[in-house]
């Protein structure tokens, strides 16, 4: 992978809405990376072997990120430190079901096309569709390997049709709903998805946040709705999406089953605080589908293809969750226990009241995290399992 990294501090729980000239108290707060570094905790998470490619800066924010990352099995090995650089940043103040976004950045001293040119090519890469030139894409899906594209909120609302001509070029691309429309102009959704999909000889993916999401590869089309549950924050879900998505790409489950499982995995990603670190274990997403089921949600086959998934929990340690701060003397967002301290905590499926996890129940908005512009490579992995909410 290669793409932006950032430090997401995350504001959940307000108890009013943000005013000028007010102080508004929350319940929660959480410390996570974020950027594609969502994307590449969300496939290690699901067995994934990942290798990120970005820049990371030497200040407090640079160290957290990298030794965090490094925590959660990501491959590192592409990416460099870059002395006298400050680690972009985006503060997400979630209410409801939705979230604002408040972002500091400047360019990174070394690019994507840079980052990956000396890298082993994986199964699958994925990236900012705006920020590759066309012959890289090109080159990279004559090559073999799968090209997936996903591409941030334009802040400049020009929305270039240059962008939307690369996609001749790339096997998948999972803008959200908003997205797709103002780079087509369509009315809805299912027509943004449709004019996409003229562009392009693989899929599209529309998402569509709390509603679900739409899918279209070469005549077939899907729309799955997404799994209820109630929403903390919904911060990076759509890159969780994208994330589940990819693997279940590698695992070939036809494409309502890939978007039925990346719903699952988004909406779970809503029920923590937090970007990356919000992304659901095995574990989380196998109790789920249990949870469904047996809510009369969804019928034992509907779920059938994650069968294969449940020995991929096995040995696999809890999922650390975003906590308020971190130490860089005692271990990196760690409580002197070495688990993730604060009110989310570490958090293991069974418990009887997890502060920060939420219970399905009310529709997800997995929205897409307008800062992320990813790149990745991905490798395949054995199994599969679990789905939620997406945009």
């Amino acid at each position: 992978m290669a793409g932006s990294v950032y430090f997401d501090l995350v504001f959940a729980g307000l108890s009013a809405p943000l005013a000028a000239g007010r102080e508004v108290r929350t319940a929660g707060l959480g410390s996570s990376p974020g950027g594609v570094a969502t994307i590449a905790v969300a496939l290690a998470r699901l067995g994934v072997p990942v290798r990120l490619c970005a820049a990371f800066a030497t200040d407090a924010f640079g160290t957290y990120l990298w030794e965090t990352l490094e925590g959660e099995g990501v491959d590192l090995s592409g990416s460099q430190r870059c002395p006298g650089w400050s680690t972009p940043l985006t503060v997400s103040v979630a209410s409801g079901e939705d979230r604002s976004l408040v972002t500091h950045d400047s360019p990174a001293p070394c690019g994507p096309v840079e980052l990956l040119a000396g890298v082993l090519p994986g199964c699958a890469v994925v990236v900012g569709l705006e920020a590759m030139p066309r012959s890289w894409l090109r080159a990279t899906r004559s090559s073999g390997q799968m090209v997936v594209a996903d591409v941030a909120w334009d802040s400049t609302g020009r929305w270039s049709s240059e962008t939307l001509e690369k996609l001749g070029d790339v096997d998948l691309f999972l803008p959200n709903a908003d997205e797709a429309r103002a780079y087509t102009g369509a009315g809805s959704p299912q027509l943004a998805l449709r004019m996409l999909a003229e562009s392009t000889p693989g899929t599209v993916v529309v998402k569509d946040g709390a509603r679900g999401a739409w899918a279209r590869r070469g005549s077939e089309e899907v729309f799955v709705e997404a799994i209820p549950v109630d929403a903390l924050d919904t911060t990076g879900a759509g890159d969780v999406f994208d994330a589940a998505f990819v693997y279940a790409c590698l695992e070939r489950w036809t494409l309502a089953e890939q978007v039925r499982f990346a719903n699952l995995c988004a909406g779970l990603s809503t029920r923590s605080v937090g970007g990356a670190l919000s992304a659901p274990c095995w574990r989380e997403v196998l109790a789920a589908r249990d949870e469904l089921v047996a809510g009369g949600l969804a019928g034992w086959e509907t779920w059938a293809f994650l069968d294969c998934s449940v020995e991929l929990e096995a040995g696999r340690p809890p999922c650390v969750r975003a906590c308020p701060t971190f130490s860089l003397r005692e271990g990196i967002g760690s409580g002197a226990d070495g688990a993730a301290g604060g009110p989310d905590g570490v958090i293991s499926l069974g418990e009887a009241a997890v502060p920060g996890r939420q219970a399905l129940g009310s529709r997800a908005n997995a929205s897409h995290t307008p800062n992320s512009s990813p790149a990745t490579g991905v490798s395949p992995t054995a199994g599969a399992s679990a789905p939620v909410a997406g945009r």
